[in-house]
């Protein structure tokens, strides 16, 4: 049901929010909030001061629209196209993920593992394989100053969004996009490489929510029938591409710890440290080191 004629916007967002709870929706008082402030071009303080505004058809015509898309199962993110990551906003596309705060634990453990070198205001060279929008790689680059990523993917839409992204943080100028699979393509060495790599088994996709399995990129989720078939590639490449003493942290799936640093073991690298839950107390990130040989 659309707005009624002559709503508010505080009776539209009221509305909306009940249907969207009616639904099943856990976030439906801040979902009802992002769509009612995109369809009226509001943020959050200005949806306070303009609560008694009355809508314009148009207006009630457009969150209507939104309205429809969300209740179908599509995530906000998607539908305003951009999504928060470690504070900075990401513009996302049909070939990203939309960027979810369990892979900020990725980000923790890496800038963990450089202060404990106290190389953080060191000229390092970063890596982040399968980039995406670019979410890992830039919150990274937006904490270490003198760093330069290097950002892979095998979307050429990726890039582009992840490009976009870095232009608009100002982060362009240390920045390098390079299209391939992980780190085919990449020559030199380089201090650290982080991913997050499909790790879903393929037979699992099926049965992941409708906001995941209709909505992300199926290749930025499948890993192959056991999950691991990304890790077996990047980690093998990885090995040669860290310098000495170099680290590679990747987001990992629910119960593939011991499997991903078998594979970090067995191409020469050193686990460091037990993995980094999330905040749900789940495994996250898995972290190694290339000790010198």
């Amino acid at each position: 049901m659309a707005p009624a004629v002559n709503a508010t916007v505080e009776a539209a967002r009221r509305a909306l929010a009940a249907r969207l709870q009616a639904a099943g929706n856990e976030s439906a008082e801040l979902d009802a909030r992002l769509l009612v402030g995109a369809a009226l071009g509001l943020d959050l303080t200005g949806l306070i001061t303009a609560a008694a505004r009355i809508l314009t058809p148009e207006q009630s015509d457009l969150l209507e629209d939104l309205a429809r898309r969300r209740l179908a199962g599509e995530p906000v993110a998607r539908i305003l196209g951009i999504k928060e990551f470690w504070g900075l906003p990401l513009h996302l596309s049909a070939a990203t993920l939309v960027p979810r705060p369990d892979t900020e634990t990725v980000v923790e453990r890496a800038l963990e593992l450089l202060r404990a070198e106290g190389a953080t205001e060191r000229a390092l060279r970063i890596a982040d394989l399968g980039t995406g929008s670019g979410a890992i790689l830039l919150a990274l680059l937006s904490e270490l100053p003198h760093a330069h990523g290097f950002a892979t993917d095998i979307a050429p839409e990726a890039l582009r969004t992840a490009s976009r992204n870095a232009a608009a943080l100002g982060l362009a100028d240390r920045t390098t996009w390079i299209e391939c699979d992980y780190g085919s393509a990449l020559t030199g060495s380089f201090d650290l490489i982080v991913s997050n790599p499909p790790y879903i088994p393929s037979a699992d996709i099926a049965g992941l929510d409708i906001e995941v399995r209709a909505h992300d990129p199926r290749a930025a989720l499948d890993g192959g029938p056991d999950g691991l078939d990304a890790y077996r590639a990047l980690i093998s490449q990885s090995a040669g591409l860290l310098t000495p003493h170099g680290f590679l942290v990747v987001e990992i799936g629910q119960g593939q710890s011991r499997d991903v640093e078998a594979l970090m073991t067995a191409s020469g690298l050193s686990p460091t440290g037990s993995p980094k839950a999330d905040l749900g107390g789940i495994p996250r990130a898995v972290s190694a080191r290339r000790l010198p040989r």
